[in-house]
């Protein structure tokens, strides 16, 4: 395998929350605050990913998101905005079009509606993606969820990519939630700059003990500062403290749906209630619900210090 320039996107990553105006369409003034806070947190931006809605979003108006960013002054090399589709031509229309904006990678799910695909297919479509985009600067991080998405990214297919494509297949994002192929994977592709993001901070310090690359988080929406100081400092001798306060906090908002209590805790901490909104067919929080997270976030300590 031709070796890459290793750690290019390392840290911290958040699957941004979309937010919605009150007839279900983005809010980009919102969007690009939201966004600029996560970076003052030393976050980046993993647009459009599973807590994004990302799959509730036409490709026109992901497209039209990421320009506004890109237009606000955003950099792009800290933008991994989602691309992967059930429909190979809609991957590649995202996909080119964010190496065409500069973005730093793209996190590309399989098509994921046919299930029991084989390996021989998902190369094709990543292949076919890599060949029609033809950038450069295309860089893919895949995306294996296969509790939500029901397919995954095997090692050999992982081998037979990065053997194939060596300057293109930049990494992965790890949500299966199952420890022993994460550290696999940091094993098996150590030294040849594919870099492995956890899906959680709750393994944050395990994945960087074992060599990976960071993380690409739901609750960096919220709890941004602290997930970064654990990637910034999990050789210090409190690192084992801070991932069990990461771990009680994400266990709070992992009592409710996930994406409506990522929004909610906005909505709350910036006393602006249009943050709640989702787009159908999820839904907001029950009063209820809204009254238990807060009051479980505040009994923590939780804080989102600067949300605007």
């Amino acid at each position: 395998m031709n070796e890459k320039t290793a750690r290019p996107m390392a840290g911290v990553f958040s699957p941004v929350v979309t937010p919605f105006t009150a007839n279900y369409g983005p809010d980009t003034g919102r969007f690009v605050r939201h966004c600029r806070w996560l970076l003052s947190q030393n976050v980046g931006l993993a647009v459009f990913g599973t807590n994004s809605e990302a799959n509730s979003l036409s490709g026109d108006e992901r497209m039209a998101l990421l320009e506004t960013l890109v237009d606000a002054g955003v950099d792009p090399a800290r933008l991994m905005p989602g691309t992967g589709c059930c429909a190979l031509t809609e991957t590649v229309r995202l996909s080119r079009h964010a190496a065409g904006l500069g973005c730093g990678g793209v996190l590309m799910l399989p098509p994921f509606y046919y299930k029991g695909v084989s390996d021989e297919g998902l190369f094709r479509n990543f292949s076919e993606v890599i060949e029609r985009v033809g950038d450069p600067r295309l860089k893919i991080y895949l995306y294996h969820i296969p509790p939500v998405a029901q397919v995954g990214i095997s090692r050999s297919l992982i081998e037979r990519l990065l053997k194939a494509y060596p300057n293109s297949i930049a990494g992965i994002k790890d949500s299966g939630g199952d420890w022993e192929y994460t550290k696999s994977v940091i094993q098996t592709f150590q030294g040849t700059g594919f870099d492995v993001f956890a899906g959680s901070e709750a393994i944050l310090l395990e994945t960087m003990r074992a060599g990976g690359a960071g993380c690409i988080s739901a609750t960096a929406n919220v709890n941004p500062g602290p997930i970064h100081r654990l990637f910034a400092t999990w050789t210090e001798a409190d690192a084992e403290a801070q991932q069990k306060a990461l771990v009680a906090t994400r266990a709070e908002f992992q009592k409710f749906p996930m994406i409506a209590a990522l929004k909610q805790a906005i909505a709350h901490w910036s006393d602006d209630p249009s943050w709640s909104t989702v787009r159908p067919p999820l839904v907001e929080l029950t009063d209820g619900q809204k009254a238990d997270l807060v009051a479980n976030l505040n009994a923590l300590g939780f804080q989102m210090p600067g949300l605007a």
